[in-house]
């Protein structure tokens, strides 16, 4: 329980680092930031895994990048649904979604050897 907490917020925390980092990629709070983690988690577990199955061959004649795209548009249906997290683009989405990916595997790495 501990794992998905601490796992929680720092999606939230990327989300934050990330409108910090992206323009056009837009955060107001923590509590936006915690509310946008849940629903991108939730579209990338449902919606998300879906469209990553049907476009699994492009995924490999790209080597991965294609992934960015489906992580983007997740990213951009989350900025219409979430008030309080706006995404101004298709472009400051597939950016802020590289960013994500990025600050996702450097926090792993940082807690690597946190227990339930």
């Amino acid at each position: 329980m501990l794992r998905l907490l601490l796992h929680w917020l720092l999606s939230a925390l990327a989300l934050i680092l990330t409108s910090r980092l992206v323009p056009g990629f837009d955060v107001q709070g923590l509590r936006a930031a915690l509310i946008a983690a849940i629903v991108i988690g939730l579209l990338n577990a449902t919606v998300g895994l879906v469209l990553k199955i049907i476009t699994f061959p492009i995924s490999i004649l790209t080597f991965g990048i294609f992934l960015l795209v489906i992580n983007g548009l997740m990213i951009l249906v989350a900025s219409d649904i979430v008030s309080g997290f706006h995404v101004y683009g298709f472009m400051p989405a597939v950016w802020g979604a590289a960013i994500l990916a990025l600050l996702g595997v450097l926090f792993k790495a940082l807690i690597h050897d946190v227990k339930d």
